[in-house]
């Protein structure tokens, strides 16, 4: 088994990573690129966004190699037409992998209506559904299994697939943000698989998934050579969506259930804010599809943090969402909870020292695209800045003076 889960990882890492600079020439060719025409948007330049396909390309390469080998060499370890009908299943995956790619590549060209890619969303999300995979039977603590109708399946399946898929899309806010966040959920729920002694389909597939987004995040961390896009962004929570329902087929336990909702807590949670944001904002659901920049990652980088800090500080979150979800399923409740009330803890006191990173007075910061650095003992007379203007006196919509990159692509400068 160890040896297929390295080759999922390494085939799927080398594929991304070598089809990435393609996707960008291939977005640019097209003009699928995020031009920053309105404040919502952090960066600067305009920036390919067909990174997806890279990411795409590295899962299903590395997955239909799998499969393939697998079935050659034992037919017994994936049991692709046993009593779970995987490769039924597996089919109705790709369809919807192709039938969303479409859409959000579409969307990525010519920026559809967000209610059309809604409409592709619940197609992709049916089709895996038709092709059987479905949440089945819960057992309850205290209570016999809950036997679950058919119709009920098919609602809860599909509003948990289209609702991740829009979870991850949503934090798709900041360079490697998304794909940072997704890589973490992967490594959370490999544990959780792994003790769960889930089926070894759902290994490989998180495993891939994993390996994908190694390789395309060199290109995607800040400063970014391309966006993940639409394609990737609604791959990622499609694909995530799917494996968690498929690793915890064995033992549909409550805990066990719930354990993917922890994973992807960060990402859940602002969704649902968004969702009840716009709601009382619009007061009507199409304002739903409006974006905002109310989101966890516009209010951090509102505090003075730059993109890289407020990415990093979102990888602590989810990587303790994560860890929270393996300790809960390994240790119990209450050690699951010591570990969270620890990080707590260790947060309120820490959390007057974050101010350090955002620089003391006085502070140098540099530009991370041209290296530009701006000294608050001098300031910035062309752009009528007075000597001994801190850094975060100025202006929201000050730039720099080299380059034109916004406050939030400058870091604290250390000689």
């Amino acid at each position: 088994m160890w040896g297929d889960i390295v080759i999922a990882f390494l085939l799927a890492f080398i594929t991304a990573f070598m089809m990435t600079p393609y996707s960008i020439k291939l977005a640019k060719k097209v003009g699928a690129v995020d031009i920053p025409r309105d404040s919502r948007r952090v960066h600067l330049k305009p920036m390919p966004k067909l990174g997806g396909i890279a990411v795409i390309a590295g899962f299903v390469v590395s997955m239909i190699y799998l499969l393939i080998t697998l079935s050659i060499e034992d037919p017994n370890k994936i049991n692709l037409f046993g009593p779970e009908e995987y490769a039924f299943k597996l089919i109705g995956v790709f369809i919807g992998i192709i039938i969303l790619g479409i859409t959000c590549i579409i969307d990525d060209i010519k920026n559809i209506k967000p209610i059309s890619k809604f409409i592709g969303q619940l197609l992709a999300a049916g089709v895996v559904v038709g092709f059987g995979l479905r949440i089945g039977n819960i057992d309850l603590p205290f209570l016999q299994t809950q036997e679950m109708n058919e119709a009920a399946s098919i609602i809860l399946t599909i509003f948990w697939i289209v609702g991740i898929t829009n979870a991850i899309n949503l934090m798709d806010g900041l360079d490697g943000l998304s794909s940072g966040i997704s890589l973490i959920s992967c490594i959370s729920l490999l544990m959780i698989f792994a003790l769960n002694g889930s089926p070894l389909i759902a290994i490989l597939m998180i495993t891939a998934l994993a390996g994908a987004l190694t390789g395309f995040i060199p290109y995607n961390f800040n400063p970014a050579k391309t966006f993940i896009g639409d394609t990737g962004s609604n791959f990622l929570g499609f694909i995530l969506s799917i494996v968690s329902i498929l690793g915890v087929a064995k033992t549909y336990t409550a805990i066990v259930i719930v354990l993917p909702v922890i994973v992807l807590g960060l990402p859940i949670m602002d969704t649902l804010g968004a969702i009840i944001r716009r709601l009382r904002k619009g007061k009507s659901i199409k304002a739903i599809f409006q974006a905002d920049k109310g989101h966890l990652h516009h209010k951090i980088l509102s505090q003075g943090f730059s993109q890289k800090q407020a990415v990093y500080i979102l990888y602590g979150i989810s990587a303790t969402f994560g860890m929270f979800a393996v300790i809960l399923f390994d240790s119990g409740i209450w050690k699951a909870v010591s570990f969270a009330l620890m990080i707590v803890t260790i947060i309120a006191i820490g959390y007057r020292n974050l101010n350090l990173i955002k620089g003391e007075k006085g502070s140098r910061y540099e530009c991370m695209n041209c290296k530009y650095i701006y000294n608050p003992k001098i300031g910035n007379e062309v752009a009528g800045i007075a000597p001994n203007t801190e850094f975060d006196e100025l202006p929201k919509d000050w730039r720099c003076p080299v380059c034109g990159e916004r406050k939030d692509m400058f870091i604290l400068y250390e000689e």
